[in-house]
């Protein structure tokens, strides 16, 4: 025993020792990833920064078992080589989970740093007792993202911090993994996009595709890896001839070809029905020239004119975001041509400008324009600003408004006098005109595309032309919530309505209390208990509906008796709920399930609990689930890749519980499928029945069919045991001759 105690008082200090090296050693590392110039002070705010999170983490560790403090070490190295930040962002990324983990307070950062600093930590730092709002996820979600129009860093150094852990997630639960999967495919991945950091984009929907769809992610990359020799000797093969007519352009330049990312591939894969061999465009090639800014534009269409002579171009595929770059400051010019054995390349033409803006994104742009010219983002800010603006709207309403601003394609419209303005794709004419401002979005009562009058929820398209008629005595409606699609113009028609309700209210908050006096009861004692007794969830919807014509107050006195100022709910007669209606479907639709559990929830049998499998996308068994409560309707099972659950897991992570199935022999579940291929006439049905029925012993609920012009679609409707059975039916039933696909909806 003694022996055994020598060991390991030996072996502590030596690990001690050798964490001690790990961290100086990636320290050292940080250091040397700084391309920014620094000055005396400078470097000595790192270290003092580095000395503070070392000993403020010294007795913390990572789930993976490793020393805390390499995380926020990472962090700061992924803000200097991979976005490009500098001292100041190094510094509040090294010390930016100091203040919520440890005893460091706000008020050291500032006495040690300066305001600057502290103000990002604390934009960097979580709320605490939010116990009690509709989604603390939501609320974490507002307070950094509401630090964009103060100090865009925060929102960078957080996308730093989010990139390190989902490259370190292996470590965590898998329930938990799905949550922060789910938050980073909800804001992170089409906020990176829209801040033009699309290396962070493509490693966040790579990374959460490996979570989510982990079999579907290590198909495709074992895909990519079997065809990694054969695209490099593809690409060198293409290009080869632009090479040699490159070299006499004068300018120095680089061209490199890679695969598109796991997500993409896959992505195409779903949308376009077809299996990885037929997807032709896997790769872009890459052509980056080294040229002033002012020789930029030409060149490149120099470029991309020798690419057309040597390849055939696909014309509808060339995309110029040189002449107008996206709103994010994305610059470059893609082309699509017709490569050797007549596959598919996208290729992209820059300048090395354009691609360390497209590389590192706003960090590049502030390096070009300058700190205070964010000229190519004003726009984008402007709506943000409409947004934070509305401080009346919840956590929830904000993250999706905000969300609208983070779209991926764009739609390009003008005004009258032929200035152009960027939309998202989607856009309205409604949302053109709260584009332009917010009271000729108010006022507006018609409009006029390209001079033909269109109606308020008419689609932009590019190069429309919009002319927008208004009047004083015109005001939003809440129709107009359907007929628009971006933050800002929902946001302020939302603000809008609010404001009417509440001058509503006041009527209805006069009569009640008009009411209560003739009661004799005191209105602030018994206002609350009204509200609650009627449903609502505070007294403005009540007074609301009061001033509407929705509640009779002359009714009051058959809900309730008077004593002593207050007003007591009436006790009824109920009727006892008879026993063989126990076990039947509540008014909500749900189903107490009993006899041998089918689920675990939270690791333990969910026989009495109340639960139901989700209609979105009907999991069976030995699909990855998961569980959520609802407000009213008990747990819902859902599938990880649900359609909904990216957004549950987001906004109500808290309400997510961890769910497993048990196995069981005589369950069934439904699947449905979508069946597309060659429409060779009657025998279809008949081959397709065949197969389900006798050879493969399943029963159809529901069955449709239709076909066009040679091509048909089916869906079908399944009882299935386990996902086991639902997976060799689809290959089954790919294999049968004239099938096209075969996909679960």
């Amino acid at each position: 025993m003694q022996n055994q105690i020598n060991g390991m008082q030996k072996t502590m200090p030596r690990r001690e020792e050798e964490e001690k090296r790990l961290i100086q050693r990636e320290y050292r590392k940080l250091l040397k990833s700084i391309k920014s110039k620094m000055d005396t002070t400078d470097r000595h705010n790192i270290r003092m920064a580095y000395e503070i999170a070392v000993e403020a983490h010294s007795k913390q560790r990572r789930k993976s078992g490793e020393p805390y403090i390499l995380h926020p070490i990472e962090v700061a190295r992924i803000c200097a080589e991979e976005i490009g930040l500098g001292p100041t962002a190094i510094v509040a990324a090294l010390l930016h989970d100091v203040v919520e983990d440890t005893n460091v307070s706000l008020k050291d950062i500032k006495d040690r740093f300066g305001d600057r600093i502290a103000t990002i930590v604390d934009g960097l730092t979580k709320l605490d007792g939010m116990y009690n709002v509709a989604s603390p996820q939501a609320e974490n979600f507002k307070k950094v993202l509401s630090t964009l129009l103060v100090d865009v860093r925060v929102v960078l150094i957080k996308m730093a911090d989010r990139l390190h852990n989902m490259r370190t997630l292996g470590s965590m639960p898998r329930h938990k993994q799905l949550k922060i999967a789910a938050e980073t495919s909800f804001i992170y991945a089409p906020l990176a996009h829209r801040l033009g950091l699309y290396n962070f984009k493509t490693e966040f929907q790579d990374l959460c595709m490996k979570i989510t769809e982990p079999e579907k992610y290590q198909e495709v990359a074992r895909k990519l890896q079997e065809t990694k020799q054969e695209r490099t000797r593809y690409i060198n093969e293409f290009l080869k001839p632009i090479n040699d007519a490159l070299r006499d352009i004068g300018y120095p330049y680089r061209t490199t070809g890679r695969p598109k990312s796991i997500y993409s591939i896959w992505n195409k894969i779903k949308t376009k029905k077809v299996p990885f061999e037929e997807i032709y465009d896997l790769f872009a090639v890459r052509i980056i020239l080294d040229l002033p800014k002012q020789k930029e534009k030409q060149v490149c269409w120099q470029v991309y004119s020798i690419v057309t002579d040597v390849h055939t171009p696909i014309p509808e595929r060339l995309k110029d975001w040189i002449t107008t770059p996206k709103s994010n400051g994305y610059e470059s010019l893609h082309t699509t041509v017709i490569g050797p054995e007549g596959r598919y390349v996208e290729v992209q033409i820059r300048s090395e400008r354009m691609d360390e803006i497209a590389e590192k994104g706003f960090a590049a742009h502030w390096k070009y324009k300058g700190i205070g010219g964010q000229d190519v983002f004003d726009t984008w800010f402007d709506n943000v600003r409409d947004i934070l603006e509305n401080q009346d709207s919840d956590a929830i309403e904000f993250v999706n408004d905000f969300k609208t601003n983070l779209f991926n394609e764009e739609v390009y419209v003008y005004t009258p006098k032929g200035d152009l303005k960027i939309l998202p794709k989607g856009a309205t004419a409604l949302d053109f005109a709260f584009h332009i401002h917010t009271d000729v979005g108010y006022h507006c009562t018609a409009i006029k595309v390209n001079k033909k009058l269109v109606p308020l929820g008419y689609k932009l398209q590019n190069g429309d032309q919009v002319f927008i008629t208004t009047s004083k005595n015109q005001k939003p409606t809440e129709s107009w919530l359907k007929m628009v699609v971006t933050g800002k113009a929902r946001s302020k028609i939302r603000s809008a309505m609010k404001e009417e309700r509440r001058k509503q209210g006041e009527i209805g908050k006069e009569a009640l209390q008009r009411k209560f006096r003739n009661m004799k009861v005191d209105y602030e004692e018994n206002v609350d208990m009204l509200a609650k007794f009627f449903g609502f969830n505070s007294r403005a919807d009540l007074n609301f509906e009061i001033a509407m014509g929705n509640i009779n107050l002359a009714d009051l006195r058959d809900f309730f008796n008077v004593e002593g100022n207050k007003l007591v709910e009436k006790v009824s007669e109920t009727v006892a709920e008879p026993e063989s209606d126990k076990n039947t479907p509540t008014r909500a639709g749900r189903k107490k399930y009993t006899g041998k559990p089918r689920l675990l929830i939270n690791g333990e049998p969910a026989d009495d609990m109340d639960y139901v499998l989700a209609n979105c996308c009907g999991p069976v068994l030995g699909d990855d689930v998961f569980a959520y409560l609802t407000v009213s309707s008990g747990l819902k099972i859902h599938r990880t890749t649900c359609p909904n659950a990216t957004h549950l897991m987001a906004n109500y992570g808290y309400r997510i519980m961890k769910a497993e199935w048990v196995t069981s022999g005589d369950s069934s579940f439904v699947a449905d499928l979508i069946i597309t291929g060659i429409d060779s006439g009657p025998g279809v049905i008949e081959r397709l029945t065949h197969n389900i029925s006798t050879d493969l012993g399943l029963n159809i609920r529901s069955f449709s069919i239709a076909g066009n012009e040679g091509y048909f679609e089916g869906r079908i409707s399944l009882l299935v045991l386990n996902k086991d059975q639902l997976n060799v039916t689809i290959r089954e039933l790919q294999n049968l001759e004239g099938i096209s696909s075969v996909t679960r909806v």
